[in-house]
C-alpha cells in the first residue's frame, strides 16, 4: 500500500481511526482484487490444519513439537523435528535447565520478593492492563531484575536455544541481512507466580507485537506484501524480511523489540489441565486474521476488534475457524521452556483451584538488529538503575531493593544483550 499507510504510521495515531481503516479497507480490497477468492483459498488451507490438529488430539498424540536441551547443544536435532516446529509455530524444550536448578530459582525468587517486602508494597496492575482481551488478572508481577531472572536471561543454556529458535527463520532476503541469529538482545520481561488454590478465567486469545499495527504500518504490509498481491503460496512466516523494520504504536501493549519467537521458562512442574498456555499452532493463521475484516459481513470501519494499543483478540465472532485449533501445552515440568512464534495466537486456558504453582520467568528470542540495538541502550539504562523497562508501566519496585542483580555480576552473554561489549 501506499502513501495513505503512510500518513498514518506515525507514534500517535488519531482518536478516530474510522475513516483511516475505511479508507486502508478499499485500498487492500483493490489491490487485491478477488479478496473473496483469497479469502476461500487461505481457508481451505488453515481449514486442513485444524483438522489435522484435531485429530492428532482425538488420537491422543502430541500437537506440541517437543525437543531436548541436549540435543540442541550437541546438534542431533533432525529435520524431522525442524519441520515439525515450523508447522506448527510452537516448542517445547525439555530440560532447558536443570530440575533442581528452575526450583533454586524459584525459591530465590520467593526469598527476593520477600526480602523487600513486595506483598505490602504491590499495587497491582492497572484498570487497562489487559485491553478488551476477555481475562482474570493474573499474578504476573512488575518484576525484572531479580537474581533469577538475570541468571537465566544470559545463561550459556539460554543463549543456545535461543540461536537456535532464530535459525529457524530466513535471517537474510532480499539483499539483506535482517538480524544476527546467535546474539539476543537481553529483552527483560515479568514473572507469573500464580498460587496453587487459583481460580481464574484465563486470559482470551490474541496475538501480540501489534494490532492495528498489522494493518496500517507500511513494514507489516512489506512483510505481507504476497497477500496482498494475491499470492499466498509464495507467503513465507518464517521469512524475517522488513519484521525488524516494524514499529508499535505507544501504548500499554507495545513491544519495542523485534521478538521472533514469545518465550517462558518454568520455575515449577504444571499438569496439562491446569489453566496452562493454548495456543492456535498454525503460523499463517495470520493471513485468517489479517483477510478477515474485508469480507462484506464486517462493518465498514471495523477490523474485526483490533483497536489501538492493545493486544489483537480473535474470537469466535470472527474467527471460529481459528478457535477450534486451540491447543495447550502438555505437561511441564520445572526446567522446560516454552516458545511460539510472534505471529502465533496464544491464551491461557482458565482453572478452577489450581493444583500446585504455576511460576515462569518470561524469557523471549530477540535476536540482535538495528531495532533491538536500540531499544538495548534503554534497557541498560533501566538494569543500572533497577527502573523497570520502557516497555511497561513506571511502577520501579526495584530501585532500592537488597539483592538486585548489579552490573558486575553480568557475563559476557548479558553485557552483549545489552550492547555493552562483545563476547
Amino acid at each position: 500500500m501506499s502513501d495513505h499507510a503512510m500518513a498514518v504510521s506515525s507514534a500517535t495515531l488519531p482518536d478516530d481511526l474510522s475513516g483511516e481503516i475505511r479508507a486502508l479497507k478499499a485500498e487492500a480490497r483493490a489491490q487485491i482484487g478477488d479478496v473473496e477468492g483469497l479469502f476461500a483459498a487461505v481457508s481451505d488451507f488453515i481449514a486442513q490444519e485444524v483438522a489435522d490438529i484435531e485429530a492428532v488430539r482425538a488420537a491422543g498424540g502430541d500437537v506440541w513439537p517437543q525437543i531436548e536441551y541436549a540435543d540442541i547443544a550437541n546438534g542431533r536435532v533432525t529435520d524431522a523435528q525442524v519441520r515439525d516446529i515450523k508447522r506448527r509455530g510452537c516448542a517445547v524444550i525439555r530440560n532447558h535447565f536443570p530440575h533442581e536448578q528452575a526450583a533454586a530459582w524459584d525459591r530465590q525468587l520467593v526469598a527476593y520478593l520477600d526480602d523487600n517486602d513486595f506483598d505490602r508494597v504491590y499495587r497491582g496492575p492497572g484498570d487497562d492492563f489487559f485491553g478488551s482481551l476477555s481475562a482474570s488478572r493474573p499474578p504476573i508481577l512488575p518484576i525484572y531484575w531479580s537474581h533469577p531472572q538475570m541468571e537465566a536471561r544470559q545463561h550459556e543454556r539460554m543463549a543456545d536455544v535461543q540461536s537456535f529458535m532464530n535459525r529457524l527463520w530466513v535471517h537474510e532476503s532480499e539483499g539483506r541481512t535482517w538480524f544476527d541469529p546467535d546474539r539476543n538482545l537481553l529483552y527483560p520481561d515479568r514473572v507469573r507466580r500464580r498460587p496453587p488454590g487459583t481460580t481464574s478465567n484465563g486470559l482470551g486469545a490474541h496475538v501480540d507485537s501489534g494490532s492495528v499495527e498489522r494493518w496500517l504500518h507500511p513494514a507489516y504490509q512489506k512483510v505481507f506484501r504476497h497477500v496482498l498481491n494475491h499470492e499466498f503460496d509464495k507467503y513465507n512466516p518464517w521469512d524475517a524480511a522488513w519484521r525488524s523494520d516494524i514499529g508499535e504504536y505507544e501504548g500499554s501493549t507495545m513491544c519495542s523489540a523485534f521478538r521472533t519467537f514469545q518465550g517462558w521458562t518454568a520455575l515449577s512442574d504444571m499438569p496439562a489441565d491446569q489453566g496452562v498456555l493454548h495456543t492456535v499452532p498454525i503460523p499463517a493463521a495470520m493471513i485468517y486474521v489479517l483477510l478477515r475484516p474485508l469480507l462484506s459481513d464486517v462493518p465498514a470501519d471495523s477490523l474485526c476488534g483490533a483497536a489501538p494499543h492493545q493486544a489483537l483478540p480473535i474470537s469466535e465472532e470472527w474467527h471460529p475457524l481459528l478457535m477450534r485449533a486451540l491447543t495447550g501445552v502438555p505437561k511441564i515440568n520445572a526446567g522446560d521452556s516454552v516458545w511460539w512464534h510472534c505471529d502465533v495466537i496464544h491464551a491461557v486456558a482458565p482453572v478452577t483451584d489450581q493444583t500446585g504453582w504455576s511460576n515462569v520467568i518470561y524469557i523471549p528470542a530477540a535476536p540482535w538488529c538495528d531495532r533491538n540495538a536500540r531499544y538495548a541502550q534503554s534497557v541498560a539504562e533501566a538494569f543500572t538503575e533497577g527502573r523497570s523497562p520502557d516497555d511497561f508501566p513506571e511502577e520501579h519496585y526495584e530501585t532500592a531493593w537488597n539483592d538486585r542483580f548489579g552490573p558486575a555480576e553480568l557475563n559476557a552473554y548479558g553485557r552483549r544483550g545489552m550492547g555493552l561489549g562483545e563476547a
